[in-house]
């Protein structure tokens, strides 16, 4: 998960994007001026990486993309009820309960980036000296320090939410506030309060120039914690299940985000010359741990 490690085994990513295709070729695809449906998280379109990708992949096919930008809890609901072709998030367990459920199938691993704990330059709960982000979190309850949650079902809310359980710490409290919205709301709820928060760290760089917090605990990216690894997969929604969704169109778009163009559109995608999102589809050594649930393992003979 560290940087110099994906930098070292992404060397061979294509960094030139493909060409668009003709309108005769887009003819060929069977799927040119259709429209699809995509439930994602906050992060992928406050950073802004969702219009590169959208953009990127109309033109490849001609077609136009609809985004209901949610956290992962509410992307996972929309799926659930057949009202989006497929499912771009960030918390694994919720993604191999919609699959356990029948609603989602082909999942694949697309990219990752990590959280990091955010807070008032001043560091009042004195956690900036902490690697470990437990104790950090432990260190915010006991001193009462000023928290704001997203407290929305989102991925992001489901890490935090581990991290405390992890701490075995009580989230609760007049210091401790759920705001029940997305990451840039939270962000600016935490700079005017000013409060800590758990981000992911690509919407904190697109909005760091706005905020007066810093970061108090690096996550595994600059060699914090891989606790507070984040990666993101992507799954079309079952059409055995809801009859009603394009699952050609949603397949062609998984297959794009996957593919050696889509990937580099994540890779080169920066804000303020930062890398936001690091790719992960592509590798030498595949990992079939993205097509099965969490943690599973083959019966032995």
């Amino acid at each position: 998960m560290q940087r110099r490690e994906f930098l070292a085994g992404g060397a061979g990513l294509t960094t030139a994007f493909t060409a668009g295709c003709a309108d005769s070729d887009r003819a060929n695809v069977g799927i040119a001026d259709e429209t699809l449906t995509l439930a994602t998280t906050t992060s992928t379109y406050d950073t802004g990486l969702l219009d590169a990708v959208t953009l990127a992949f109309e033109d490849r096919y001609g077609v136009s993309v609809r985004t209901l930008d949610q956290g992962t809890g509410e992307a996972l609901a929309t799926g659930r009820r057949g009202d989006a072709d497929v499912v771009m998030v960030h918390a694994r367990s919720l993604e191999d309960e919609f699959i356990a459920d029948g609603h989602g199938i082909n999942r694949r691993d697309l990219m990752f980036n990590d959280f990091v704990v955010v807070g008032p330059d001043d560091d009042p709960a004195g956690i900036a000296d902490l690697e470990d982000v437990t104790a950090a979190f432990a260190t915010i309850a006991e001193t009462a320090s000023a928290f704001v949650s997203r407290g929305d079902n989102s991925g992001t809310h489901a890490k935090e939410l581990a991290i405390w359980e992890a701490a075995e710490a009580d989230p609760a409290g007049e210091w401790y506030r759920e705001a029940g919205a997305g990451m840039g709301v939270v962000l600016n709820q935490a700079n005017q309060t000013p409060a800590y928060a758990l981000a992911d760290r690509g919407t904190y760089i697109a909005q760091r120039s706005q905020l007066e917090l810093s970061i108090q605990v690096e996550g595994p990216i600059e060699g914090g914690p891989e606790l507070l690894a984040n990666p993101y997969g992507v799954i079309a929604v079952n059409p055995a299940v809801h009859d009603a969704v394009n699952y050609d169109l949603a397949m062609a778009y998984i297959g794009f985000l996957t593919s050696p163009e889509g990937q580099a559109v994540i890779e080169e995608y920066t804000v303020a010359g930062e890398q936001l999102f690091f790719p992960r589809a592509v590798a030498e050594e595949p990992n079939f741990q993205q097509y099965v649930p969490e943690g599973w393992q083959p019966t032995e003979e």
